[in-house]
């Protein structure tokens, strides 16, 4: 499945996203159940219901949860949004221009979230979810790496590292999320990078070159996800050369290379746990 949305394009709501994708067509947030994809939309009109939405200096997108009265809650939509990640889903940000007409935003990564008082729509004051959104577009979509680990260390220490940034994401103070978000990507992706030991865990080829650091090319992968960037679990992610990258990204066998991807890394995930 290919998304084909462009930033800054207009789109129709209900014919170019849930004809295609399912997923609730009123509201601030929708989860198709069919598709790993959660589509978050914003706006101006939310400030009757006491949505706030704003870019902040360092880039990152904070974005109100959904509730329009009383303290907001860790479930429904805001849950989807918050796990978006561990369960390999899509983050999709639309910006709602009127008359059934959006503007495609990007891809996001919820960085974390914070509970911060305002008021809901009946001039109330409440507690309101703020979710930190970090765009995957630019460099974070496809990032050379050049990961050069300061610090010796061993496989099975990366891997718990991993481990423990992996998962949903968590609650943290506002200007501090995006911090914890690129530490906890780098310890995904020097383990997966690590495990690959200089190989694509993909074609079993050696990578194509070395960086300039002296290190083996080789791009992580997101295997149940269309978008690439961000922590996830590793458990989920390949370590694999530009060409398997594309190809399972734009080839007509792409859907069946990351489902062989998949069985590799979960053997070897095995092993390293036996």
């Amino acid at each position: 499945m290919v998304l084909n949305y462009q930033i800054g394009q207009l789109y129709n709501r209900r014919r170019d996203i849930h004809a295609r994708f399912g997923g609730q067509m009123q509201g601030g947030i929708s989860t198709p159940a069919e598709h790993p994809i959660v589509f978050a939309f914003t706006g101006s009109s939310g400030a009757k219901h006491g949505y706030a939405d704003e870019w902040t200096a360092d880039g990152t997108f904070h974005y109100f949860g959904e509730g329009q009265e009383g303290d907001m809650k860790l479930t429904g939509g805001n849950k989807a949004i918050a796990e978006h990640a561990v369960n390999g889903k899509d983050l999709l940000l639309f910006e709602t221009i009127g008359k059934g007409q959006v503007r495609y935003r990007g891809a996001f990564n919820c960085a974390g979230y914070s509970f911060e008082p305002g008021n809901d729509r009946l001039g109330k004051t409440r507690q309101a979810i703020v979710f930190n959104l970090v765009p995957l577009e630019g460099d974070n979509a496809e990032p050379v790496i050049e990961l050069v680990l300061k610090t010796p260390t061993t496989i099975e220490e990366l891997r718990r590292k991993a481990l423990a940034a992996a998962g949903p994401a968590r609650q943290t103070v506002r200007g501090e999320a995006s911090r914890s978000y690129y530490a906890r990507s780098e310890a995904v992706r020097a383990y997966v990078l690590a495990r690959a030991r200089g190989i694509c865990e993909s074609c079993d080829r050696t990578a194509p070159f070395t960086t300039r650091a002296g290190i083996p090319y080789l791009e992580p992968h997101h295997i149940r996800r269309l978008t690439d960037g961000g922590p996830d679990d590793p458990r989920y992610m390949g370590a694999i050369c530009p060409n398997c990258h594309r190809e399972i990204h734009h080839g007509s066998d792409g859907a069946a290379i990351n489902a062989r991807l998949q069985e590799h890394v979960t053997a070897k995930e095995k092993i390293s746990l036996d």
